[in-house]
């Protein structure tokens, strides 16, 4: 059964603290959660893609990062068996999960689709953002019932075939449960919607964030450090744990701008988003 954010989740997790902190080496993902107001949060590797993946890995781990979202060229969906398994026990020795990968292109070719499932069963990864076609949605029915693994839609932004929510949710109706939502909140901000009211339009369909901000609401525009543009980031967590967040969706910074060398950005973006994580316990 999915676990969402509440406020028992949140006092267990911090009375685990104490003792996680007294462990050599990284802090548990307790102390994690209890930084970000019980919520466990992770980066989109296309962040660091001005890096390889050793050293994106490395720097998520010093960042604090709970999990990784993994994308292709960090982590090829062509990954055999052998070397997902190698990529999870990667991961866990550092202290993290993977808990998503994306965004992946998905058809009415079910056996395409099913090579993507697979991959995913394989390295543990519980929610796979996507960019499906309008015909592929009756392969995904019968494989996340099979797999039971999440399909996330992805929003691109203005132009895009899930611009607005409506169009992911028109999608999603009367499909398996486990096709749901990743929200791009600085691609709604580009077209113009509100990252908060579009969370709690998609309750109990979304399955994955992008944490990300623009400067305006319009098509071409720039990416912002984390509050300084149209993202009210405390209100965005408020509402996260108004919708019954799972714990194992993928909640991830994506932070797009300087990407040769992005750590002092990404680390002020995540204070904001730990602040305003915390801000939003106490409301």
């Amino acid at each position: 059964m999915t676990r969402s954010i509440n406020r028992r989740t949140f006092l267990g997790t911090s009375a685990a603290v104490g003792a996680a902190m007294m462990l050599p080496g990284r802090a548990s993902h307790a102390a994690d959660r209890k930084k970000y107001g019980g919520f466990r949060m992770g980066i989109q590797s296309y962040s660091l893609r001005g890096f390889k993946v050793e050293r994106a890995i490395e720097i998520s781990q010093e960042l604090g990062m709970a999990h990784m979202e993994f994308y292709g060229a960090h982590f090829s969906t062509g990954s055999n068996e052998a070397a997902c398994g190698a990529m999870k026990k990667k991961m866990a020795a550092r202290g993290m999960a993977m808990l998503g990968h994306g965004v992946n292109g998905f058809s009415k070719n079910h056996e395409a689709n099913r090579k993507l499932f697979q991959f995913a069963k394989w390295a543990g990864i519980k929610n796979l953002s996507a960019d499906p076609t309008e015909d592929a949605f009756d392969s995904l029915d019968k494989l996340c019932a099979e797999f039971d693994i999440r399909i996330a839609i992805h929003n691109h932004g203005p132009g895009s075939r899930y611009d607005r929510v409506v169009d992911v949710l028109n999608a999603v109706k009367d499909r398996h449960k486990n096709i749901g939502a990743c929200a791009d909140l600085g691609h709604y901000i580009r077209s113009a919607e509100d990252p908060v009211k579009v969370i709690h339009l998609l309750k109990g369909r979304l399955f994955g964030i992008h944490l990300k901000d623009f400067a305006d609401q319009k098509k071409r525009t720039k990416g912002v450090i984390l509050g300084k543009g149209f993202l009210d980031v405390p209100a965005t967590f408020k509402a996260l744990r108004e919708v019954g967040f799972p714990e194992d969706g993928c909640l991830s910074l994506e932070y797009e701008e300087s990407p040769k060398d992005p750590v002092a950005e990404i680390k002020e973006c995540l204070e904001v988003a730990a602040a305003g994580a915390r801000k939003s316990a106490k409301r």
